[in-house]
């Protein structure tokens, strides 16, 4: 399946700017931003199982640090590293209250965080000018490639998501990527095979949030404005969208997640005054008929009746004797 579905992402994704108008690239590119936010989320929530409402948290301090920085003559690469150290520090701390609370108290913590820091945003005018954005936000030039049109922006979004993609593969295949999926499934029994879950929970806090601080380093010179608004509860609220939407621990989910966030509500367009209508009733059938997401769904179908039973039956057995530690 996998081996399928790349060549059906990477193909479209590379011809596709050549024959849209530059609201159709700006869609695309903001695909590709939104995508490495949900990434981020999909480490957290889908492979260590931790609850985070603050993914807009990151994305804004990313954007705003981009803005910040760009705007005073700094280079853009200079600001992926500050976002990105940036947002792994702040992660790794908001890390420690999932090691006292779990499911629904460490949503409101995290969410309690998303708020503070969009007020923060929104009144330190003497640092981020409030309500009234930071304008005129360049877009770089990588060794003498400028990257002000809307098809060199967007390849270069398009470059970024390759590249956090690949790294992203690679971890979750390797012993830290093990270590998450076993905190998701039962932090006990990780805990008494010799899994560090303290310090596993706190990575996986933080490496969300530096993919966070990085879409939000190319969110800011995407739209060259940034202000509070973007980054409420609203897009925390849709990056999980797209996480359980796409399929939550699947790698490829939050690709399929972000097209059905970003780009179905404009393929919605033609029904006028309805498309937002449609768009919330077609995201509900899909997690009635599929509330494992859409990839979970082609897994129940492609995999084999028995293996499906197996897992679930090793899922339930290390679930019931994990109750009966407790």
């Amino acid at each position: 399946m996998k081996r399928f579905l790349l060549p059906l992402l990477v193909i479209p994704l590379v011809a596709a700017p050549f024959f849209l108008k530059p609201y159709g690239i700006y869609l695309l590119s903001l695909w590709s931003v939104m995508t490495i936010a949900a990434i981020g989320l999909n480490l957290t929530l889908g492979y260590a199982g931790q609850i985070s409402l603050a993914q807009a948290a990151f994305v804004g301090i990313g954007a705003y640090t981009a803005a910040l920085l760009t705007t005073q003559g700094w280079p853009l690469w200079a600001a992926f590293l500050l976002a990105t150290a940036i947002c792994l520090a702040i992660g790794w701390l908001l890390g420690y209250p999932a090691l006292r609370v779990q499911h629904h108290y460490l949503a409101f913590v995290t969410l309690s965080f998303s708020t503070l820091v969009f007020l923060v945003l929104r009144n330190e005018e003497w640092l981020t000018k409030g309500v009234y954005g930071i304008s005129g936000i360049p877009r770089p030039t990588l060794l003498g490639w400028s990257t002000k049109a809307p098809v060199d922006f967007y390849f270069f979004c398009l470059g970024v998501l390759a590249l956090v993609s690949a790294a992203t593969w690679w971890l979750v295949r390797s012993p830290w990527g093990r270590a998450f999926t076993a905190l998701r499934e039962n932090a006990i029994r990780a805990d008494s095979l010799g899994v560090d879950t303290r310090r596993y929970t706190l990575m996986a806090f933080a490496l969300g949030a530096g993919l966070g601080g990085i879409s939000g380093a190319l969110y800011a010179p995407l739209v060259q404005f940034v202000d509070p608004t973007p980054f409420a509860l609203g897009l925390s609220l849709n990056l999980l969208l797209m996480v359980v939407v796409g399929g939550s621990g699947y790698f490829f989910g939050p690709f399929l997640g972000a097209m059905v966030a970003v780009l179905l509500p404009e393929w919605l367009r033609f029904t006028e005054g309805f498309y937002l209508m449609g768009y919330a009733l077609l995201v509900m059938a899909l997690m009635v008929l599929c509330p494992a997401g859409l990839l979970g769904l082609l897994d129940r179908w492609t995999k084999p009746a028995g293996k499906s039973a197996e897992i679930s039956a090793t899922r339930s057995e290390a679930a019931v004797q994990g109750e009966g530690a407790r």
